[in-house]
């Protein structure tokens, strides 16, 4: 049942997903009004965090049943789940329950990726707040409201703005300390703000639970490291690889044997891959800070360990690339203008380039984003097989989303083999009494995999 506004977009960037999501080929496959409604579904569901919550188990470090066993203990000691079963299934999956709250009269505002955060299990922390009562001390009891449109002034006392209700909390710090900044602009305290004993959706904070033995990811994060298929003794290249989940996933998957090139250019991002990788045991990782689209060596042979490598490097290459990130969920809100959302298709291509000429013939290559338009998805595919002739599709194991959408030119047979995770299609739909692992692979993030082979 929906209880918050669909997600909250630029009049031209629903326009340009709407002409997307009701193009030619859909409107005549399945009729205008069918894809309509499917499009209406899909801005309200954004808004919504997914019905369960995704845990990766280290199994390269402890059997499934034992890390299940020791999860549950643990969960139950933080006095969470306290009379729901916990399931294991094929994944670590935790229902995330919608449960009425009422609402209290003092009222803590804070920004929408706070208040994203907080329907996936987070607490409020300081830096996320930016509007509180006027005499707010800690311990007083509040109701949390994200500010869905980024008006709320900084230290506010109220706010009438557009704003939806996230759940209740004790506030942890005073007003002031919240409020207070140092020379730099920034808040003095970046701890807890604000503890959430009442959220809207109940789901399970993994803040400090049994690190290195799990990892929260999202499925379809998840299901990309089993579509590559990693061996034990290969070389393999992830080229957008912050924070470093699925670089991490490739390692355990090929048992820590072989090894693991992680890329980005961003060097904080690298220090947490390296510390992910640390968390988790995996020795078989190198992480560089590097432009991944100048990875390919075009002089002569590159002598030094790290980037750039010659052509043919790697056995298999992760492009999980930069993308308009329209699929994550929950999103109750996006500011972003169709010139940035429509931005990435270019990045994207130089990265392929890149991807393809450092890839082994005989090799595979998984392309990935967490987003649902189609000029960043099948129509990448389309284009991809028509400037690299050395590629071809195929098929994903496992296979639990969805084909590709119609509306890129692509055949019904390339379709198929294609992935998309289109939390659109279950949602509202999904009967509570189908199977679990059922329902989890369904009502997902928005994501999209593709799987080449290079001949």
């Amino acid at each position: 049942m929906s209880v918050f506004p669909r997600i909250s977009l630029k009049p031209e960037v629903t326009e340009y997903l709407r002409s997307a999501f009701l193009n030619k080929e859909v409107s005549a496959a399945g009729g205008l009004q069918e894809a309509e409604c499917r499009f209406q579904k899909l801005l309200a569901c954004l808004s919504h965090p997914p019905s369960y919550t995704c845990v990766r188990a280290s199994t390269h470090l402890a059997p499934l049943e034992d890390i299940g066993l020791r999860l549950t203990e643990e969960l139950r000691k933080k006095r969470m789940y306290e009379t729901t079963k916990i399931h294991i299934v094929r994944l670590r999956v935790f229902p995330c329950v919608l449960r009425p709250v009422e609402r209290l009269s003092s009222e803590v505002v804070v920004g929408a990726q706070c208040g994203s955060a907080v329907l996936r299990g987070a607490h409020v922390f300081a830096p996320g707040i930016v509007g509180s009562p006027k005499y707010m001390k800690a311990g007083d009891p509040v109701s949390v409201f994200s500010d869905l449109e980024g008006r709320c002034t900084r230290g506010a006392t109220g706010f009438q703005g557009n704003k939806v209700f996230v759940g209740n909390g004790v506030a942890q710090m005073d007003r002031s300390a919240i409020f207070a900044t140092d020379t730099m602009g920034l808040p003095d305290d970046l701890g807890v703000g604000v503890r959430m004993v009442d959220p809207l959706y109940q789901s399970p904070s993994f803040d400090g639970v049994l690190p290195g033995m799990v990892f929260l990811q999202n499925l379809p994060s998840v299901v990309v490291g089993h579509v590559l298929g990693p061996r034990p003794g290969e070389r393999i290249l992830d080229m957008c690889a912050a924070p470093g989940g699925k670089t991490c996933h490739i390692a355990a998957l090929m048992g820590d044997k072989g090894e693991v090139v992680a890329l980005d250019r961003i060097r904080n991002k690298i220090d947490h891959i390296r510390q992910n990788a640390q968390m988790l045991s995996l020795q078989s990782i190198k992480a560089y800070c590097f432009n991944s689209t100048q990875a390919v060596s075009d002089g002569p042979t590159h002598q030094a360990e790290g980037p750039p490598f010659p052509p043919e490097s790697f056995d298999r290459v992760l492009l999980d690339a930069p993308c308009s990130g329209l699929g994550q969920r929950p999103n109750m809100a996006c500011t972003w203008s169709l010139k940035e959302v429509s931005s990435y298709q270019p990045l994207q291509r130089k990265l392929f380039h890149a991807a393809v000429r450092l890839l082994k013939k005989g090799g595979v290559l998984v392309y990935s984003t967490c987003t649902i338009t189609l000029a960043e998805n099948e129509e990448q595919v389309a284009w991809a097989l028509g400037a690299f002739p050395c590629l071809t599709l195929q098929p994903q194991e496992p296979h639990i989303g969805a084909e590709g959408m119609l509306g890129a030119g692509l055949s019904p047979e390339q379709l198929r083999v294609l992935q998309r995770f289109s939390p659109e299609l279950s949602w509202d739909q999904i009967e509570t009494t189908a199977p679990l692992a059922c329902r989890a692979d369904r009502d997902t993030i928005g994501f999209f995999i593709a799987k080449f082979l290079k001949t």
